[in-house]
C-alpha cells in the first residue's frame, strides 16, 4: 500500500474493480440459486397439466387456479419478510435461509396426498422462494461495478431462464412417464436444501451492510478478497459514517413515493401478465386439444427462447440505461401477448410464444436490475423485497383470474388482457429513475429523509 493513495470508501474501492472472478463466483453462487428457484415454479405448471389429465384427481379448474396460486400467496409474505430481515440480519444470511426453507417443502410436496396437503406445501414453497429473489438481487448488485452493474444484474436474472429450462425439462422426460411422475419432479426440486449449506459458507457479505452495522474489519477484508482478484492494491477507507435504520414507511417519503409508487405498478402489471401467462401455458395447450407430451415440448421450445431475451437486455442495459430498455422489452412483451391472443395453427402458437417470452424475460431482467437501484443502502433490500411482495399479489390473482377469463372469451381474451397489463407496466416504467454507470451511493437514492427513519 503507497503512503500518498488518496483514501477511498470501500464503496468506490468495489466500484473501480473490472469483473473479475469473485463476480463470476457470486454471480453463479446466487445464480444457482436463482435457477432452483425458477425450476420449483415452472415445475408447478407442469404438475398442474398432469393432475388436470388424472382422473383419480378429479380436480378441477378452479382448484388448479387455487394451486397456482397458493405458492404466491407465500412468495408475497416472504419478499416483503425477506427484505426487511436482510436489511436487519444480512444480505447471505437470509439467502441461505430461504433456500432452505423452500427446498424441504419441495421435497415434502412429492409427498402430498390431497389436494389441501399440496396447497400447504406449496404455499411454505413460496415463502422462501418469495424471499429468496430481492435478496439475491441486492446482494449482487451491491459488490458490481458502477459500470457494470445492470448488465451483472440481468445476467443473474438470466439463470431465471436456465432453472424454467429445467422445469421444462422434467415436465417434458418425468412427468409424463407416470402417474407419479409429479412426485419425482417435486423431489428434484428439493436440491436447495443442500445448496443452503454451500451459500452460507461460500458467498461474501455486502460490504455497505457490514459497514451498516459497524463491521468495519469484515468489510474491509471482503473488499480486500475482490482487490486481490483484480491484483489491484488497497487503499485507505475512512470509517463509515453511522447512518439510523429506516422504517418501511420511509418507502413513501418525500422524494421516494413517486419511484416507490412507479416500481411497485410495474412490478404488479408484469407479476399478473408473466404468472398468468406461463402458470397456465401447458394446460391451456392440453386443453386445446394437444397431448400432454406436445404441450410439454411446445411450452419446452417457448421457454429456450427466454436466454436470448436476457442476453439482448444485458447488453442494451448499459447501451440504452435501464428505462429505456425495461420500457421496450414491456412494449414488445404486449406485442407478443397480442400476437398470442390471435394466433392460429400450431406453428403460429409456437412462433408468437417464443416472442412473449423473449420480450418478457428480457423485461424481467432489466426490472431486477432498476429495483436495488431505486433506494440506498439502509433501505435497499426493504425496499425490493416491498416491490416484490406487492407484484406477487398480481400473482396471486392472476392464475384465478385465467377461468373466468376463458369462459367470457377464450384464450383470445386472456392473452389480450395480458397485453393490456404489459401496457400499462411500460408507462410505469417511463417514472423510474435513471442510474446507469451511478455509484448507488450517488443520486437521490442515496437519502432518507429524516423523518422516515427509526431507532
Amino acid at each position: 500500500m503507497t503512503a500518498t493513495a488518496p483514501p477511498l470508501t470501500r464503496a468506490e474501492r468495489l466500484d473501480r474493480l473490472p469483473f473479475t472472478r469473485e463476480h463470476g463466483r457470486l454471480v453463479v453462487g446466487s445464480g444457482l440459486g436463482w435457477a432452483l428457484d425458477a425450476m420449483d415454479v415452472g415445475l408447478i405448471s407442469f404438475v398442474m397439466a398432469s393432475l388436470l389429465a388424472q382422473e383419480q384427481w378429479g380436480i378441477t379448474a378452479t382448484e388448479l387456479s387455487f394451486i397456482g396460486s397458493i405458492g404466491f400467496v407465500g412468495m408475497a409474505l416472504g419478499a416483503t419478510l425477506g427484505g426487511l430481515l436482510a436489511d436487519r440480519f444480512g444480505r447471505r444470511q437470509i439467502f441461505a435461509v430461504t433456500l432452505l426453507v423452500f427446498g424441504v417443502a419441495t421435497g415434502a410436496a412429492a409427498l402430498s396426498w390431497s389436494v389441501g396437503a399440496l396447497l400447504v406445501f406449496r404455499f411454505l414453497i413460496g415463502l422462501g422462494l418469495g424471499a429468496e429473489l430481492p435478496v439475491a438481487s441486492t446482494l449482487v448488485s451491491e459488490f458490481a461495478p458502477a459500470r457494470l452493474r445492470g448488465r451483472v444484474v440481468v445476467g443473474l436474472e438470466a439463470f431465471w431462464a436456465v432453472g424454467w429450462t429445467l422445469a421444462a425439462l422434467i415436465g417434458y422426460l418425468v412427468v409424463p412417464v407416470s402417474d407419479s411422475g409429479w412426485r419425482w419432479a417435486f423431489a428434484l426440486g428439493a436440491a436447495p436444501a443442500l445448496y443452503a449449506v454451500v451459500v452460507r459458507w461460500g458467498l461474501p457479505e455486502s460490504v455497505r451492510f457490514l459497514e451498516l452495522r459497524g463491521r468495519v474489519e469484515e468489510a474491509e477484508t471482503a473488499v480486500r478478497r475482490f482487490e486481490q482478484a483484480a491484483g489491484v492494491e488497497p487503499v485507505p477507507s475512512p470509517l463509515p459514517q453511522p447512518q439510523r435504520v429506516p422504517g418501511p414507511r420511509a418507502l413513501w417519503g418525500p422524494g421516494t413515493r413517486g419511484h416507490t409508487a412507479a416500481l411497485w405498478a410495474v412490478w404488479f402489471c408484469i407479476n399478473f401478465a408473466y404468472y398468468g401467462a406461463f402458470i397456465w401455458l401447458p394446460s391451456l395447450l392440453f386443453a386445446s386439444g394437444f397431448s400432454l407430451v406436445r404441450s410439454f415440448g411446445y411450452t419446452l421450445i417457448i421457454t429456450l427462447a427466454q436466454l436470448p431475451g436476457y442476453a439482448v437486455a444485458a447488453y442494451l442495459i448499459e447501451k440504452w440505461g435501464r428505462r429505456p430498455t425495461l420500457t421496450v422489452f414491456l412494449v414488445g412483451s404486449a406485442v407478443g401477448a397480442g400476437m398470442f391472443s390471435a394466433a392460429d395453427g400450431d406453428t403460429a402458437v409456437l412462433v408468437t410464444g417464443m416472442v412473449l417470452s423473449f420480450f418478457n424475460l428480457g423485461a424481467w431482467g432489466a426490472l431486477y436490475a432498476v429495483t436495488p437501484e431505486v433506494y440506498p443502502t439502509v433501505l435497499r433490500a426493504t425496499g425490493a423485497g416491498a416491490a416484490a411482495g406487492f407484484g406477487r399479489i398480481a400473482s396471486i390473482a392472476a392464475p384465478l383470474c385465467v377461468p373466468p377469463l376463458l369462459e367470457l372469451g377464450g384464450s383470445g381474451l386472456v392473452f389480450g388482457t395480458f397485453a393490456a397489463f404489459f401496457v400499462v407496466a411500460a408507462a410505469a416504467a417511463l417514472g423510474l429513475p435513471e442510474r446507469r454507470g451511478q455509484a448507488l451511493e450517488d443520486g437521490p437514492a442515496a437519502t432518507v429523509p429524516s423523518d422516515a427513519v427509526t431507532g
